[in-house]
């Protein structure tokens, strides 16, 4: 989605993602690490805020970052109708550092937008604000021979190869890969998507 039809989509009333968490969401938690301090999120790209108050209403502390205003006071109101609290970064993915360390890194609908030649510079930045034992949910489009470009793609997205996120963690211990095709009808148009997600934990 392009930057000004983002800002126009998300100043609007209503929540164009929804308010529910989305089910990456909820494995997160599921896998998030045990600590006796309260955790600490951080959610790249967060939108307009349904997975970061999520991440906030289980107690944690929360950063939700994002390059659209428009989308984080979206979830600030989200996050205070919830009786909740988020600290709202307004950063683009390419260039962004974390505030502190952290012990989950989240991301769902956002990496595409890091550039190829910034993503490991940007990979090796999450990672060495991560905690031990911390964990990296990350959710990524990938190129797909049979799944032709989405007619929602923009010249500011970019595929990952298939297989492409596990090798940023190479040093990591790899929880969970899993590629698949969905079905999507965002801008109102039918198409197919091919995605892979990864589960990653910080041996250290």
């Amino acid at each position: 989605m392009r930057y000004d039809e983002r800002e126009r989509v998300y100043g609007r009333e209503e929540y164009y993602w929804g308010t529910k968490p989305n089910e990456l969401a909820r494995e997160t938690v599921e896998a998030a690490p045990d600590a006796e301090d309260t955790l600490t999120a951080i959610d790249i790209g967060a939108g307009e805020g349904r997975d970061a108050v999520f991440f906030a209403e289980q107690g944690w502390n929360v950063y939700a970052m994002d390059v659209s205003p428009n989308g984080l006071a979206k979830a600030e109101r989200l996050a205070e109708s919830r009786g909740v609290t988020l600290s709202t970064i307004e950063a683009d993915a390419n260039d962004a550092t974390l505030p502190d360390s952290v012990d989950v890194v989240y991301s769902t609908g956002a990496i595409q937008y890091i550039r190829p030649e910034n993503r490991e510079r940007q990979f090796d930045r999450f990672k060495n604000e991560t905690t031990a034992d911390g964990i990296h949910a990350m959710f990524a489009f990938v190129d797909h021979p049979e799944v032709p470009t989405p007619p929602d793609w923009t010249e500011n997205e970019h595929f990952y190869a298939q297989g492409e996120l596990a090798e940023y963690y190479e040093e990591w211990e790899i929880v969970r890969v899993e590629t698949f095709v969905f079905d999507d009808d965002s801008g109102d148009e039918p198409h197919r998507h091919a995605a892979e997600i990864l589960f990653a934990r910080n041996p250290s």
